[in-house]
């Protein structure tokens, strides 16, 4: 499926706008350690992590199959040391399947590692991770 001309993507409006470079396999890995500490990691590298999983949410279908077996995880709410501890317990990618049922931000001190961290994994193992959107990911939720 192709970006529609009229409802260009979000970062293309963005001060700077222009190519976004590849990340690496290693820098991606290095983004998620960052992440997992509960630091944020360049804005740069959150709009390359946006623009692929963008291309990879993309192509996955509205329906899909998840190998079993699977993980799956309620609202996250921002709290990024629940989130640790769910992977502490359960495993971490690639070695477990999960799919992530939405939520991620708003109430935690943690949303935007949270958010961030998820999509992160979903780039890093696309077959491996499903996000699906709650209802605190739409603007009306969100905005400021």
């Amino acid at each position: 499926r192709s970006q529609s001309p009229s409802c260009p993507p979000f970062w293309a409006s963005m001060p700077g706008a222009g190519p976004i470079p590849r990340a690496t396999a290693n820098e991606l890995e290095g983004w998620i350690e960052t992440l997992y500490t509960g630091k944020c990691i360049p804005e740069a590298a959150v709009l390359q992590l946006c623009k692929k999983a963008t291309e990879i949410l993309m192509e996955e279908g509205n329906v899909v199959g998840v190998p079993i077996p699977v993980t799956i995880v309620g609202d996250i709410h921002g709290q990024l040391h629940d989130l640790i501890e769910l992977f502490n317990i359960s495993g971490k990618c690639p070695d477990t399947n999960f799919v992530f049922l939405g939520d991620y931000v708003d109430r935690g001190y943690y949303s935007v590692e949270c958010a961030t961290l998820v999509v992160a994994l979903k780039v890093r193992w696309p077959s491996r991770i499903w996000l699906l959107r709650g209802n605190h990911e739409s603007r009306q939720i969100t905005q400021v």
